[in-house]
C-alpha cells in the first residue's frame, strides 16, 4: 500500500498552526513539541525552518504586523493618517489579543514592524514634526493601540448588583458594562484616539508658531 504523503513544511504552515495555538490557548500553550504534534511532525523538523521558538513567535507576531494598512501614510495628512493607521493596527491586534503582550517588547529585527515604524516615523518627520516628538508620538500612539486590545475594561467588572450597592454607590450600574462591552471598548479607544490627536494638532500649531522644532 502506499503511505500517504504528510503535508509539506513549510514557514508559512508552521506560522499559521503557531497562531492557531496561541489564539485558541495563549502564548504558554505554544511548545516546539506541541507545535509539532499538531502539524503531525517530528519536533527537530522545525528546526529546519527555524533555530528557536523566538523566532517562531518572531514569525507570528510580523505576520500579524503585516495585515495592517499602512497605504494611508504618504496619502492622507498626518492626523487622519495617524487614526486610520492606530484603526488599522487595533483591528489587526484585536483578532490575535494573545500575541500583544510578545509584541510589546517591541519591533526587533522584525521586517514587518520595521516597515510599520518607519512608515509612522516617515509621515510624522515628513510633516514637520521635530525627530524628537516623532519618536514620541509614535511610541504614544503604540501604547494606545496595545492598552486597547489587552484587556476589557467592561469585563472586569462582577454582574451582581449588590456587590456594588453598599460599598461603591457610584459603581451602581457596574453589573451592566459586561452587557455594554464592545460599546465601551470601542468607545474608550475612539475617545482615547481623538483626544490624543486632537491635542497634538494643537502641539504641532504652537511648534509651527514658535518655530522652536528642535529635538527636546
Amino acid at each position: 500500500m502506499v503511505r500517504p504523503r504528510q503535508p509539506i513544511l513549510t514557514r508559512a504552515r508552521i506560522v499559521h498552526v503557531a497562531t492557531t495555538i496561541i489564539d485558541a490557548e495563549g502564548l504558554d500553550a505554544l511548545s516546539m513539541r506541541r507545535l509539532a504534534t499538531e502539524l503531525e511532525v517530528r519536533a527537530p523538523s522545525l528546526y529546519n525552518h527555524f533555530a528557536t521558538k523566538e523566532e517562531i513567535l518572531d514569525a507570528v507576531g510580523d505576520a500579524i504586523i503585516a495585515e495592517v494598512d499602512l497605504s494611508m501614510f504618504g496619502r492622507d495628512e498626518w492626523p487622519d493618517a495617524l487614526r486610520a493607521w492606530a484603526r488599522a493596527y487595533r483591528a489587526a491586534l484585536s483578532a490575535h489579543p494573545n500575541i500583544v503582550p510578545f509584541l510589546a517588547r517591541g519591533p526587533g529585527r522584525r521586517p514587518a514592524a520595521l516597515r510599520l515604524a518607519d512608515a509612522v516615523y516617515g509621515c510624522l518627520v515628513d510633516a514637520g514634526w521635530p525627530p524628537g516628538y516623532a519618536t514620541r508620538i509614535g511610541a504614544l500612539m503604540r501604547y494606545l493601540v496595545a492598552g486597547s486590545t489587552l484587556g476589557s475594561f467592561s469585563l472586569g467588572f462582577v454582574d451582581d448588583p449588590e456587590f456594588y450597592a453598599a460599598a461603591y454607590p457610584h459603581l451602581a450600574d457596574a453589573h451592566r458594562l459586561p452587557e455594554h462591552r464592545q460599546q465601551v471598548d470601542e468607545g474608550a479607544f475612539e475617545l482615547g484616539l481623538d483626544t490624543l490627536v486632537a491635542g497634538l494638532t494643537v502641539r504641532f500649531d504652537e511648534l509651527a508658531r514658535s518655530r522652536t522644532g528642535t529635538l527636546s
